[in-house]
């Protein structure tokens, strides 16, 4: 049996969709899987070794560029291999216009489908005029966690139940190809910077929870000039922090993959560090806990919710917790 995974984006998103490939092949052990993602992302898909070919989708690239000879027969070479292989299912579990556009350009076998989500969740991007490319559409409760969606669907149409925790198939530490930038023992990261002002943890919280963890080395990660200002202000106030050089995605994946400790708010790296069932605190802000709280491992715990930010003296017991357990 052959089956296409279309989700393209964004981090955190590709990362909950990888329990499907356990999940089907658990149930489907001679299905071949193949996957599109956006080619920032293909590294991350990587890591799993149960998915065979992943297609790499660039539009964050080509709609700079799109009225040049290049790009457009870059996205002639796009739907040229996602229509190579015929499958058996083709599953869209991101309910977008674009990734709708992919599993329309897929082809099927005599009888195969096309399975989508019916439905959102609370506060999702999903637009419903994916559902012209479905065969099949899958309705979800619309307070399902991310994680869980994409599971649930496929076992809708594959004819088995999602009843085991999640196995995103990512490996375990790499303690033998450590960067330079990375200590050779121990570490935590702190995974402080988001898009949105309102998702972000005070600094002050930061500091005073960076202090109590010394002698611990604190690596401090950033993507943008505002991540990398907030993340100098904060190492200037911590004798045990460092500001990492801006890394690459696979050198961040590795970062979260190592660390012996990773404090991190709503962001698709402190949900990394968890699939890779690292000791994780999950800070929950602005953002609702139950829609991508890591509940899969002992050594994750979430803090917060939506409009109350975990205290300092919740994030100090909750390290006391992993750190005793470790």
């Amino acid at each position: 049996m052959n089956i296409l995974l279309v989700r393209v984006s964004s981090l955190g998103d590709v990362l909950h969709n990888l329990p499907m490939v356990a999940d089907i092949l658990r149930h489907h052990p001679d299905a071949n899987i193949d996957w599109v993602v956006e080619e920032g992302y293909v590294s991350l898909v990587r890591l799993n070794p149960h998915v065979r070919r992943i297609i790499p989708f660039a539009l964050r690239r080509w709609r700079k560029s799109l009225g040049k000879k290049e790009t457009r027969m870059q996205i002639r070479g796009f739907f040229k291999a996602v229509r190579e292989e015929q499958y058996d299912y083709v599953f869209d579990t991101q309910g977008l216009l674009k990734t709708g556009i992919i599993m329309g350009a897929a082809r099927v076998t005599e009888g195969g489908r096309k399975v989508g989500l019916a439905n959102g969740s609370e506060g999702s991007g999903y637009e419903s005029i994916s559902r012209i490319f479905h065969t099949q559409s899958i309705p979800t409760d619309p307070r399902t966690h991310a994680v869980a969606r994409g599971r649930l669907v496929a076992a809708a149409a594959l004819g088995y139940a999602v009843d085991t925790q999640p196995d995103f198939g990512l490996p375990g530490p790499d303690h033998a190809n450590r960067p330079a930038w990375m200590p050779a023992g121990d570490y935590a990261v702190f995974f402080h910077g988001t898009a949105r002002d309102a998702k972000k943890w005070a600094p002050e919280n930061w500091i005073a929870t960076g202090r109590a963890l010394a002698p611990l080395p604190v690596l401090l990660a950033w993507g943008s000039a505002l991540e990398k200002a907030e993340a100098d202000t904060l190492a200037a106030s911590l004798p045990n922090a460092t500001v990492l050089p801006k890394l690459s995605m696979d050198e961040a994946v590795s970062l979260a993959r190592n660390a012996a400790l990773a404090i991190g708010v709503d962001t698709g790296l402190t949900h990394i560090a968890a699939a890779f069932m690292r000791p994780v605190i999950e800070l929950y802000c602005d953002s609702p806990k139950w829609k991508t709280e890591g509940n899969w491992s002992p050594h994750i715990i979430n803090l917060g919710d939506k409009g109350a930010p975990p205290a300092v003296a919740e994030v100090l017991a909750a390290v006391k917790q992993l750190r005793s357990a470790a």
